[in-house]
């Protein structure tokens, strides 16, 4: 029985909080950090931590050389992220998320179609006086609003 309990403590504490996860992904500084942040948490259940997983895997195509990889990483992301957000409207990370992704995709890949839909929606969240206020300061560093 004390078995039992010790691994329901350890796992219990080594789940980490949305606030931990987003400080830690603003905090990856290096290919290694991405690496093991994305293994740490792809296997998550929260759609709000996949959101950062799924930043993260986008980011990474840039570490391939060729081309082809690049665009199936991106295509494979985009719509990974896509189906979180259908599932999941109203979670103001996977908006922020892809707010983010949006505004710093180039141009020329089209992934710019939602950038008005989520200024609307995160200024909402902005404006309002919730549990997710730890998350305003990056939305204000890291977009255009």
């Amino acid at each position: 029985m004390l078995g039992f309990v010790s691994l329901f403590l350890m796992l219990f504490l080594s789940i980490s909080s949305i606030e931990e996860v987003v400080d830690e992904f603003h905090h990856l500084e290096t290919r290694e950090s991405e690496d093991v942040f994305v293994k740490n948490y792809t296997l998550s259940s929260q759609p709000s931590i996949l959101a950062y997983v799924c930043a993260v895997e986008m980011k990474q195509a840039k570490y391939s050389f060729n081309p082809i990889v690049k665009l199936k990483i991106f295509k494979q992301t985009k719509k990974k992220l896509d189906s979180l957000i259908k599932s999941h409207p109203a979670d103001i990370h996977l908006r922020y998320i892809r707010l983010v992704l949006q505004e710093k995709t180039p141009v020329v890949l089209g992934y710019n179609n939602n950038i008005e839909e989520d200024k609307v929606f995160l200024r909402g969240k902005l404006e309002t006086a919730d549990d997710s206020d730890y998350l305003d300061l990056y939305i204000h560093n890291n977009t255009s609003l």
